[in-house]
């Protein structure tokens, strides 16, 4: 199932325990983010299809992060065109690390997966009517990203942050410290459509990213009350 959010830009819904996946289409260069998981890869192939793009069409994938209902459907895709991700989830896919990545847990081989450019915090991706720039965003994992379409004030979030300020839960490799930060920057931003790894799209994005901020800080506390040492008697 796939949806046309404005022009040149679709939501492309392939169905659980796949993330959602967004195509823009550009005068310069087509860009698919976030393939979502391997077993889903013919809706995609066909959403793709009825769109009118064919895999040859497609310029780049871009993962927003290194969990498998994001990027397994790499697997198809990789021997015909880049795959690119931040430094930090290209490193775990890379030497298939599974505690991060989860395919095991869906029933997947971690090995096989290549990423062919690792990008950094700030990192720009020109396509002509589209300027996407690339923010780190670590938290839920270390390698989460999303990408900030400045013009349209559009950013795509991946699982950083949700519609009605619900949160990610922490990876092995994320932390609630990084990831609060990572909230407290997009909030500096100008965003006035959210496009998350799952759920619904958010035209209410401040409010959303500030109780998100506020969901994240309790979540915290509430970890570290958990995890709180014993105090240690003096004699």
């Amino acid at each position: 199932m796939y949806q046309e959010i404005i022009p040149k830009l679709y939501l492309i819904k392939t169905g659980k325990p796949s993330c959602q996946s967004y195509l823009i289409i550009g005068n310069k260069m087509n860009v698919l983010i976030d393939p979502g998981i391997n077993q889903n890869f013919g809706i995609l192939k066909k959403d793709l299809h009825d769109i009118g793009i064919d895999i040859n069409s497609l310029s780049m994938v871009i993962n927003t992060h290194e969990h498998v209902d994001h990027f397994g459907a790499n697997i198809y895709l990789q021997d015909k065109l880049p795959i690119i991700a931040h430094r930090y989830a290209a490193t775990k896919i890379a030497s298939a690390d599974d505690e991060v990545l989860l395919c095991r847990a869906h029933g997947h081989d971690p090995h096989g997966y290549h990423v062919h450019l690792w990008l950094e915090n700030m990192n720009v991706i020109d396509m002509g009517n589209w300027f996407l720039k690339i923010f780190h965003t670590p938290g839920h994992t270390s390698g989460s990203l999303c990408i900030y379409e400045p013009r349209e004030r559009i950013l795509i979030s991946g699982d950083t942050v949700f519609a009605r300020g619900t949160i990610s839960n922490i990876s092995s490799s994320g932390s609630y410290g990084e990831y609060i930060n990572s909230l407290a920057r997009l909030n500096t931003m100008k965003i006035d459509l959210l496009l998350p790894g799952h759920g619904k799209i958010s035209t209410n994005v401040e409010e959303d990213i500030e109780k998100a901020i506020e969901n994240a800080n309790h979540k915290h506390e509430e970890f570290l009350n958990q995890n709180k040492l014993p105090e240690i008697q003096n004699k």
